[in-house]
């Protein structure tokens, strides 16, 4: 990864040799900006309410909303950060891309449906429905707002990485420079076109990012005759001594006890996190009734599954045909792969256009995670909390606007400060508190009757404090260092400072089942009486979507 500290204050990537035209690469980024902008201000002209702003009126059919899913998963981590994870892990890279898929399984079968038939436009609506409503959609939009500051760093970074490539700029102040235009972008999406041009977005942007990702994969197959063995190869003969662990499960997390704890770690939140993430669970409430959300997953599961074959293809690809040392050496490090493997096969012309849906993958998927902090602050905290209901639908959006842009400011600062890390591992750390702090309590929620407002409060805080403790004190923000190189290969790097007090980096093995427990705990300990009468309506509900319409008129 290029380096970056948070102590000694930030300082030049690796130097490398400039790729591709900068002016191609421009005037591509330019052209896709110019389209989406009049695909937002056409769609902005339909937004007269608060739910057009926040949920696209319910107007978008199955098919339509699982490509808009497809284009919000399919992030920078994943065309970015994972080719790169496997173009230098091999095998274990891959693990990435196997997690993201099957956490749809759980998505699918626990939550979509149910989560459709009982909310309105956040996941805090579900959980207010039987239990305390002030106190619990606090802590929900608590969660939201941190689950997605982590991914709006990863996005961020990401964005910096990218075009730090392509434009052939070294120093981390012109990736600052280019994080800050692309969190401009983003609030202008968002407060302009609202859930529906970001909707639209995101289902051009899936488009073309698996076209994208087709027309390499066939271009490298083709080099190699068709052949994924010759592919394994290649990438093997490539890497030179050692070259064998590619392709044998355990360089990235089978050396040691600690590199496997590590792995389950990272497994249970990558597949448990889907379902608590709130920019997926908002997406659910953008059709019109629980089939069509089904059908949305069953989409999205197609789109992204066929997708992460892709990857595998195209991360032994950049192993093969660049190298893991050009890669690491390059401005983004790891996040460079996709597009030096473009470089390789196409030219300039080819890298402009894959970088430019790179681009919009990043651009596409913090609107929506934008629009999501926005909508969970001032549907759940503004209106619902500090108003108490008591404010017009206009007056909500108008705060959901002013949020948008505080957010972009938040997540430019933090983009700056994040260059250099994995934006796949910084994904991987979102997804912990999703599972973490989000998860338990919508399944106690949805599925135990015994299930009380204490339980919920110590479940979401005790997962968000828990994760946020134990990331600060993991080998991630300090003390991790590369065994060969010596390198540090943390957050904080060059000053010597190490203070984690855990070992693993990735803290979902821990905080999950501890936010599982403390639900548990709290109900059990809490004197609030359960109401079963309202845990009836919930399942009647959340179960046959009898009562679904009632929940969007409010």
């Amino acid at each position: 990864m290029s380096a970056l500290t948070l102590a000694a204050g930030l300082h030049a990537a690796a130097e490398t040799e400039k790729i591709g035209n900068p002016a191609v690469n421009i005037a591509i980024f330019g052209a896709f900006v110019a389209v989406t902008l009049v695909i937002v201000l056409r769609a902005s002209r339909q937004n007269k309410s608060a739910e057009d702003y926040y949920a696209g009126g319910r107007s978008f059919t199955g098919a339509q909303n699982g490509t808009a899913i497809a284009g919000d998963y399919l992030s920078a981590a994943s065309f970015l950060g994972i080719c790169g994870a496997i173009a230098v892990n091999g095998y274990d890279g891959f693990l990435y891309s196997i997690g993201f898929l099957v956490a749809w399984l759980v998505a699918l079968l626990l939550v979509a449906e149910l989560l459709r038939n009982t909310g309105r436009f956040t996941m805090a609506d579900v959980l207010s429905f039987r239990l305390k409503e002030r106190p619990v959609r606090m802590a929900a939009a608590l969660a939201t707002l941190l689950v997605v500051f982590f991914y709006l760093l990863a996005q961020m970074a990401g964005a910096g990485g990218l075009v730090a490539l392509l434009l052939g700029i070294s120093s981390t102040a012109g990736q600052s420079v280019v994080i800050a235009v692309v969190g401009a972008l983003m609030i202008l999406y968002v407060l302009v076109g609202g859930m529906k041009g970001t909707t639209w977005v995101q289902i051009v942007k899936a488009v073309l990012l698996i076209i994208g990702a087709a027309v390499m994969t066939a271009w490298v197959l083709a080099k190699f005759g068709f052949n994924i063995s010759d592919l394994f190869q290649a990438a093997i003969d490539r890497a030179g001594e050692g070259g064998e662990a590619l392709i044998e499960p355990g360089k990235a997390y089978g050396a040691t006890s600690l590199s496997k704890l590590n792995f389950l770690s990272l497994a249970l939140a990558l597949v448990l996190g889907t379902a608590g993430l709130p920019h997926v669970l908002m997406r659910f409430y953008t059709v019109p009734d629980a089939k069509a959300a089904r059908r949305s997953v069953v989409w999205a599961i197609w789109l992204i599954g066929i997708f992460y074959l892709f990857t595998l293809v195209l991360g032994y690809g950049a192993a093969a045909l660049v190298g893991a040392d050009t890669i690491k050496a390059a401005p983004g490090g790891v996040n460079s792969a996709a597009p030096l493997l473009a470089y390789e096969l196409g030219g300039e012309v080819l890298l402009g256009l894959i970088s430019a849906v790179a681009f919009a993958t990043i651009l596409a998927v913090v609107a929506g995670l934008t629009i999501t902090a926005a909508a969970s602050f001032a549907h759940d905290i503004y209106a619902s909390v500090i108003k108490k209901g008591q404010v017009s639908g206009d007056g909500e959006v108008r705060v959901a606007r002013i949020t948008v842009v505080v957010i972009g400011v938040l997540a430019i600062v933090g983009g700056i400060f994040a260059q250099g890390q994995n934006v796949a591992f910084l994904v991987a750390l979102a997804f912990a508190v999703a599972a973490s702090a989000n998860l338990p309590t919508i399944i106690y929620s949805l599925f135990w009757k015994r299930f009380n407002t204490s339980g919920a409060l110590w479940s979401m805080y005790g997962g968000m404090i828990s994760c946020i403790v134990l990331i600060t004190f993991s080998p991630v923000v300090s003390g991790k260092v590369d065994p060969v190189t010596g390198e540090s290969l943390s957050m904080i790097k060059d000053t010597g400072i190490d203070f984690h007090l855990i070992s693993l980096e990735n803290p979902g093995l821990i905080t999950i089942p501890l936010a599982f427990v403390l639900g548990v705990v709290g109900t059990y300990l809490s004197k609030e009486k359960p109401h079963p009468e309202k845990f009836a309506e919930m399942e009647v509900r959340s179960l046959t979507g009898a009562g679904a319409e009632k929940a969007t008129e409010h």
